[in-house]
C-alpha cells in the first residue's frame, strides 16, 4: 500500500516521543545508522522483506513497542536466521538499539521510528512470521482506553501481515487490558489463543527474556500476562 492509498489513523497509541537530551554518539547514531536501518515507507516494500535487512534472513518478525530494546536486541542475537523490525517512536529507546547494533554489528535488525499503524499499512499481507507487542502502554484512565493499541482495527492490520500459522505474543501487567485485548482478539476471530491451560499465560516462555518494565511490574507485586496467538 503506498503512502497515498494510506488513510487518517486517528488517535496516536503512544505517548512522549523524546525524553533526556541524546549523548553525542546516540545523536550520531539517529544522524547516520537509522536512516539506514529505516524502511522508506515513501516505496514500495521490497520483495522479498526479507531483503530488507542487511544480513541473510529467511523471515521477519515484529516488535511493536520495543522500548530500550532489550527484548529486540536479544531476539536479533538469539535468532540470526530471522529479521528483526521494530517499531519504536519514542527516540532515546531507537538511540539504545542504534548503540548497540553498532557495538555488537547486529546486521538482523531494521527500525521504524513512528507509528506502527504506518508500518502495518506499508508491510505485505502474509509478511511477518512472529509479531511481539510486549507491556504496551496501558492507558489507564476510562477516558484515553480508546488510544490502546490491541483493538479490533489494529488487530486487522496485524492479521493481513502475518503469515498463516504466524504467532503474536502479547503481555501485560494490567487485568483490563488483559481482559479488554482478549475480547477484541475474539471479537475480530483471525488469531487462535493457544494456551491449554492456566501456567501458558501465567509464566513466561525461556524464548521470552524479561524487559525492565516487567522486572519493575514484578517489584511492585503486579502479576503480568503472556498470551499467545497463532494466525489462523
Amino acid at each position: 500500500m503506498s503512502a497515498s492509498d494510506r488513510q487518517p489513523l486517528g488517535e496516536r497509541s503512544f505517548g512522549r516521543r523524546k525524553g533526556h537530551k541524546l549523548s553525542l554518539r546516540q545523536s550520531r547514531l539517529v544522524d547516520e545508522l537509522l536512516p539506514r536501518l529505516q524502511p522508506d515507507l515513501s516505496q514500495p516494500p521490497p520483495d522479498p522483506l526479507t531483503t530488507l535487512f542487511a544480513a541473510p534472513v529467511s523471515e521477519v518478525w515484529l516488535e511493536i513497542g520495543f522500548g530500550a530494546g532489550e527484548h529486540l536486541l536479544w531476539q536479533a542475537r538469539a535468532n540470526p536466521h530471522a529479521g528483526l523490525l521494530g517499531c519504536e517512536p519514542y527516540i532515546n529507546g531507537v538511540a539504545k538499539v542504534l548503540t548497540a547494533v553498532e557495538t555488537h554489528d547486529l546486521r538482523n535488525v531494521a527500525v521504524h521510528p513512528d507509528d506502527a499503524r504506518d508500518l502495518l499499512s506499508w508491510l505485505p499481507e502474509a509478511s511477518i512470521a512472529r509479531a511481539f507487542i510486549l507491556f504496551p502502554d496501558p492507558w489507564p484512565k476510562r477516558r484515553h482506553r480508546k488510544r490502546r493499541f490491541l483493538r479490533e482495527e489494529n488487530i486487522a492490520a496485524l492479521a493481513r501481515v502475518m503469515q498463516p500459522g504466524g504467532e503474536l505474543r502479547f503481555a501485560t501487567d494490567i487485568g483490563d487490558y488483559a481482559r479488554t485485548a482478549l475480547l477484541a482478539f475474539m471479537r475480530e476471530g483471525s488469531f487462535a489463543w493457544t494456551a491449554q491451560r492456566p501456567r501458558d499465560w501465567r509464566e513466561r516462555p525461556d524464548d521470552w527474556p524479561q524487559t525492565r518494565y516487567e522486572a519493575k511490574a514484578i517489584a511492585a507485586g503486579r502479576a503480568c500476562a503472556y498470551f499467545r496467538f497463532r494466525r489462523r
